[in-house]
């Protein structure tokens, strides 16, 4: 890789003040030295934190996280940058390799980009690591002690299996970049081809890239909140080996976005359906409230099991098909229905729980708070003429107490919240309503535990968790916990 390619690669926009030769080396064992920018470190690496960074501990008591850095590692650090008892820390030369690298890893950028911590790591120790933190969190709760926790299931692909991707644009019309942002900054890492992307989403950021140098596409910058393009969303089907681009611009202009499209269908031929949305807001949200199709085209359609999904520009949907199959299809298992029973979906998103559900069941009713979800999750059961299904929207914890209230009998009771778990009082009223069963889906070990500890006060047993490996080469891992009633 050429110096100018190296540049590039880190670049937003504004140069990045590059490290200083000159460095002081320094080693973490000269206790009561302060860090700066300027030190370099030797050190060992002891073990991995949750966020995927390799730490190391000074003699005066500071923690090193290093990204990019394995247990077992022996690597020399240039320190970023110290914030109180933390120095956060990149590779600068990799002395003595760990025995949980891999040899041949699917990406050599991995430690500049961050955006797949564990990708240097061999896939075995990548699920020993994961089934790890997940002991570890149940261990802090005595009442979990029986709990079984299985070997991971994997994916069909380990690599190429992400099939949307959200990403920032930088830079100039002149020299854009199409990314994602770096961990505790405002940089925009330039991705060209990304390991875990599915390759047509790589095709399609190229295409994106020349089409804004082509049609000199002014590209948003937020400090002078100037400029048109702010965010570059594709997704892919698939079922339908199809994808759809969203351009997320500031403002409504639709002469550069329809060349810009144009360009990018001639391009890239499997781009079926283009979207404008606007976004006139500030902060971190991505996508705005209205969109403009430039084609005739409004909606993929993706499959998972024998289910068929519409994915709208703004839908919730899983990014890996395969690992969402595992995890419904092992929820779908757990359940044990016989076709009489009814089953309350909560967190039920656009319905992909309760359409897997709803040919075993007698009836499924899914609760969701986001109203344009249930309107997909409505759309996906007529698509797949289930009748058996009904969706609400509303707050989960009111809709419960309403079904309190109506006596509503539940067998099977799935919960599939956000990262932060479900409230209290929202695993009070599913109890209330004393279901045979409940399936907890979680993409928080730490959430999970908790909730399965509160579940366990209110009657509730977890005689098993299976994780799932919905996003390899992460520090992510999915879980779906299998809870009877006392």
């Amino acid at each position: 890789m050429n110096n100018k390619k190296q540049f590039e690669k880190t670049k937003t926009g504004t140069a990045r003040v590059p490290a200083q030769k000159s460095a002081e080396a320094v080693t973490a064992d000269k206790p009561f030295v302060p860090l700066t920018r300027k030190n370099v470190l030797e050190l060992r690496i002891s073990s991995l934190d949750e966020d995927g960074y390799g730490t190391a501990r000074s003699e005066d008591g500071m923690t090193l996280r290093v990204g990019g850095a394995l247990p077992g590692d022996v690597i020399l650090a240039g320190v970023d940058h110290v914030a109180g008892g933390t120095a956060f820390c990149h590779v600068k030369k990799l002395l003595q390799p760990s025995q949980l690298r891999s040899n041949n890893p699917p990406c050599r950028e991995s430690a500049d980009c961050f955006g797949c911590p564990l990708i240097a790591m061999k896939y075995s120790e990548q699920k020993n690591w994961k089934r790890g933190m997940i002991l570890a969190e149940m261990a802090k709760y005595p009442g979990l002690s029986g709990t079984v926790v299985h070997p991971l299931l994997s994916p069909d692909n380990l690599i190429h299996y992400r099939t949307t991707a959200k990403l920032t644009v930088a830079g100039k019309f002149s020299e854009p970049f199409i990314g994602i942002y770096r961990r505790a900054s405002h940089d925009v890492y330039d991705l060209e081809q990304c390991p875990i992307h599915h390759p047509l989403i790589d095709k399609v950021v190229e295409a994106v890239r020349k089409g804004i140098k082509k049609g000199k596409v002014q590209v948003y910058n937020p400090q002078s909140k100037m400029g048109l393009l702010r965010y570059l969303v594709v997704r892919v089907s698939t079922y339908e080996k199809k994808a759809m681009v969203v351009f997320v611009t500031s403002k409504r202009s639709f002469n550069e976005i329809h060349h810009l499209g144009r360009f990018v269908q001639d391009q890239v031929p499997e781009v079926e359906i283009v979207v404008q949305n606007v976004n006139a807001t500030e902060g971190n949200v991505i996508m705005g409230q209205k969109d403009y199709f430039l084609t005739k085209k409004l909606y993929l359609t993706e499959r998972i099991g024998d289910v068929s999904f519409r994915i709208s520009p703004r839908s919730f949907f899983q990014v890996n098909n395969s690992g969402a199959n595992l995890i419904y299809s092992k929820v779908r298992e757990w359940a044990g229905l016989a076709g009489s029973e009814t089953v309350l979906d909560l967190y039920c998103g656009i319905g992909g729980i309760s359409l897997f559900l709803a040919g075993s069941a007698r009836n499924v009713i899914g609760v969701e708070v986001v109203e344009e979800a249930v309107a997909d999750a409505t759309m996906n059961a007529r698509i797949n003429g289930i009748k058996n299904c009904q969706f609400e929207a509303g707050d989960v914890a009111d809709l419960l107490d309403e079904m309190a209230a109506d006596k509503l009998s539940v067998d099977v009771a799935v919960l599939n919240p956000p990262r932060k778990g479900c409230d209290q009082k929202v695993l009070e009223r599913v109890a209330a309503l004393g279901p045979k069963s409940i399936l907890y889906v979680s993409c928080s070990p730490q959430s999970l535990a908790r909730d399965l500890d509160i579940l366990n006060k209110l009657g509730y047993l977890c005689p098993e968790i299976q994780p799932v490996d919905m996003f390899p080469q992460t520090v992510h891992v999915e879980n779906v916990a299998r809870l009877v009633k006392q």
